[in-house]
């Protein structure tokens, strides 16, 4: 194979994925390979054999025939699924671990903070009330983690090394050590009795779509030591039906709930998210992707592509993900 050119599709304004920082990062790692940062009025779209993107604008893959391979720099890879003009090669996600350790960190500190009682503490603090409640033991507390591929897997072991008991659902049978796990939608049901906080870290897929709805927030265990069980969602927004989150936060049904996902981001000001007791909203930044490892990946799987190898983490695009 000839080298051909990289090109950056980055549709973000955001600090933390100004395409120009991409840009600088990949020029550092792919040696004499030219990266074009796009829109780029004078290059030639033959010259192009792979895509780096991030939410590119629909139809704008297909303007380059002879595209090898495209390399998604987030973890979710369904916007660009929605994408009907997709050209048919090969679509890589991002599988290292310094995003698989930011997702556990963001897992466990939420995990932990409704555990230890932060919201209600940080209230106390602004009350001036020195009135701390019981604390129960990690081990009376069970969380349940929908989703055990890579991300899943990890939080679930740092979970249960720091003394929680953790189960896990995913679509197809997997299996973590020390963790009891339920797949399809036959155990479904089994695994949400024995939740009291749910963590969400599934693809978002037609079968995922809006899967966080009352119907499962009722089958959440009901005799939770925290009073009510606790929704933590770090996958997509779409996974997630806001008006039953709202509703079961009002009404008990749950106790309160980490979202640094949303179906329209940024989330509008007006959303009753950003200013509700229960909720604690963070800008879909539980695995900020680290430009650093993330182009060395990129650069060292097109380097094995052109020496023979297959890619690695290749999408299933009949599963979604």
């Amino acid at each position: 194979m000839t080298k051909g050119a990289l090109a950056l599709l980055i549709n973000s304004k955001q600090q933390n994925w100004l395409p120009e920082r991409w840009k600088a990062r990949f020029e550092a790692v792919c040696g004499d390979r030219r990266v074009v940062l796009l829109p780029d009025t004078e290059l030639d779209p033959a010259e192009v054999h792979y895509a780096a993107v991030w939410k590119p604008v629909p139809g704008d893959l297909k303007a380059f025939p002879n595209l090898r391979a495209i390399f998604n720099l987030g973890a979710g890879v369904d916007a660009l699924m929605a994408d009907k003009s997709l050209p048919d090669v090969p679509l890589v996600r991002v599988a290292v671990p310094d995003l698989t350790g930011r997702m556990t960190e963001y897992v466990v500190l939420h995990v932990l903070m409704h555990h230890r009682q932060e919201l209600y503490l940080r209230q106390s603090q602004r009350e001036k009330a020195w009135d701390p409640k019981h604390q129960w033991p990690a081990n009376a507390v069970t969380v349940g983690i929908m989703g055990l591929g890579t991300l899943g897997a990890d939080a679930a072991d740092v979970l249960r090394r720091l003394g929680f008991r953790v189960v896990g659902w995913s679509r197809s049978p997997r299996s973590v050590d020390g963790v009891e796990s339920f797949h399809g939608a036959g155990q479904m049901d089994a695994f949400l009795r024995a939740t009291d906080i749910l963590v969400c870290l599934l693809p978002l897929t037609p079968q995922t779509h809006g899967i966080l709805n009352r119907e499962v927030f009722t089958k959440l265990n009901r005799n939770s030591p925290l009073g009510a069980p606790v929704l933590i969602n770090a996958g997509r927004g779409g996974l997630q039906n806001e008006e039953d989150i709202l509703a079961c936060l009002d009404d008990g049904t749950l106790g309160a709930a980490s979202l640094d996902v949303f179906v329209e981001e940024p989330l509008p000001a007006a959303s009753r998210f950003w200013s509700h007791p229960k909720v604690v909203v963070t800008p879909h930044n539980a695995a900020d992707t680290d430009a650093d490892a993330i182009s060395a990946y990129v650069a060292e799987q097109i380097a094995r592509f052109e020496a023979g190898s297959a890619l690695e983490n290749v999408v299933d695009r009949a599963r979604g993900y």
